[in-house]
Parts: structure tokens; sequence; C-alpha cells
């Protein structure tokens, strides 16, 4: 009597071939696969920085750079065609500026994962930027460590906020900022001082508002002094605070 080794063998196959596609498609279909780079878009408008994080993240073995952007226009369409897992977003740039990018992307993209990438420390950039959708908010000197912990972190679906700023929201929430006499007094600026307050909030400097409203620094400071006394608050992150709570900034 013969036993019949080859169709015994064959069903061994068979059995490991369906064992094996059955493991693929659960590991697909919970997001894990061996190998996978994670996907950066880089919205930086200064070309050395963006050259130089785009040199940085490729060094690192589980992230690739599948798209730039100069602009926040850009931005916003490269992560629509792109579609990355995150995009490093700066939040001081020309034609559309971080924030509002932020919120177009997130609208048109919600599983995007965006990290806020930028020079700015006060509680009222940090603020304007997670009430955008910013999944995090990293500074531009932090080390090449904390920047891929930082994506790491995003990526596995926890907030980041760098040390040197979480202090300060901390800080800021403690003293409540809930003053309601600016509010009231909003009603006393002038169209264009509502322009300049809405272009201090979103991070310009005095000559970039000049050089965008076809005016003096001289008269943008000027008006800054206004903005300030009427509605009684002495600094940047004052004025940035207050545009936040009226929604002057992403109009």
């Amino acid at each position: 009597m013969r036993i019949q080794y080859i169709p015994l063998f064959k069903g061994f196959l068979l059995i490991f071939y369906d064992f094996r596609l059955l493991i693929g498609k659960a590991l697909t279909a919970s997001g894990y696969i061996m190998g996978k780079k994670k996907r950066i878009v880089i919205a930086e408008d200064h070309t050395i920085v963006r050259e130089g994080l785009k040199s940085l993240i490729e060094s690192l073995p589980d992230f690739e750079v599948v798209g730039e952007a100069e602009d926040g226009k850009k931005a916003i369409e490269c992560a629509e065609y792109s579609t990355p897992d995150l995009v490093l977003m700066d939040l001081s740039m020309p034609k559309t500026d971080g924030i509002t990018a932020i919120k177009e992307i997130k609208r048109r993209c919600a599983g995007i994962k965006i990290l806020a990438l930028t020079v700015h420390k006060t509680e009222g950039h940090v603020r304007m930027a997670l009430e955008a959708g910013a999944d995090g908010y990293i500074l531009k000197d932090a080390t090449c460590q904390e920047l891929e912990m930082a994506i790491n972190n995003i990526m596995s679906g926890k907030p980041y906020l760098s040390p040197d700023i979480s202090g300060g929201i901390i800080h800021g929430y403690l003293l409540g900022l809930k003053s309601e006499q600016p509010a009231r007094l909003m009603g006393t600026l002038t169209p264009r001082e509502v322009e300049i307050l809405k272009l201090i909030a979103e991070g310009y400097k005095s000559k970039e508002i000049a050089d965008y409203l076809y005016i003096s620094v001289n008269t943008v400071d000027k008006h800054r002094a206004n903005i300030m006394k009427k509605l009684d608050l002495h600094s940047a992150s004052a004025l940035t605070a207050i545009a936040i709570k009226e929604g002057i900034v992403g109009k």
C-alpha cells in the first residue's frame, strides 16, 4: 500500500499559506507593516532651514520626507496630494499663515498629524496652534533627539509640548488670563488696528507688517501703541491672547 505523501504535503502548504495570508491581513488592518517609514511633509519658508530639516529627518531610519512647501498655501496642497503621516508646520509663513494652514489641513485631511515647529515661545502662539488642531508644538532650537521623540509621540497618539514652553502654558492657566476688560474694549479699535492686531498675533514683526500693508514701520509702531493703550495691555503675548479669544486670528 502506497502512502500519498504528495497530497498531504500540498495540504500542509495550503494551510501554511492561508495562515500567512491571515496574519498579513491582520497586521495591515492594525496599521503595522514591517519596514514602513513614516511619511513627513515639511512646511517652512526659509530654504536653508527646510533643507536642514530634510537632511535631519532622512538621517533617521523610520522617517522619509515626501513633500516640501515654502508657504502655507502650498503646505495645504502638499498635504492633500502627498497624504503624509505628519506635517512639520512653521507658523510664520507667507501667503497663508501656519495657523490657517493647520486648520485647513485638519478640515480636509483629519487623519494627518501636525507638529508645529517654530521660534515662538509665547503662550498665545501655543494656544493658537493647539486650538487650530496641531498635535504638538516644538521649538526650532530643539535637538535632533527631541524632534524624533516629538514625532514618535504624536504618531503614537500622544500630544507633545516642548519643555521650554509647557511650563509657561501651565503658568498662564494658573493666572487665568480671563479678564473681560480687553474684550469689552475691542469695539474701540479701528479696522486698521484690528488688521494690525491680527498680524501681530500671527507672529509678524513691525517691518514685516509694514511691508505687507505698504506703510512705514513708524506707522505700525504707532498703531501698536494705540492698540495697547485702548485695550490696556502691555505685551505682544497679551495682544496675541486677546486676538485668539476674540476669534480675530484665522479670519
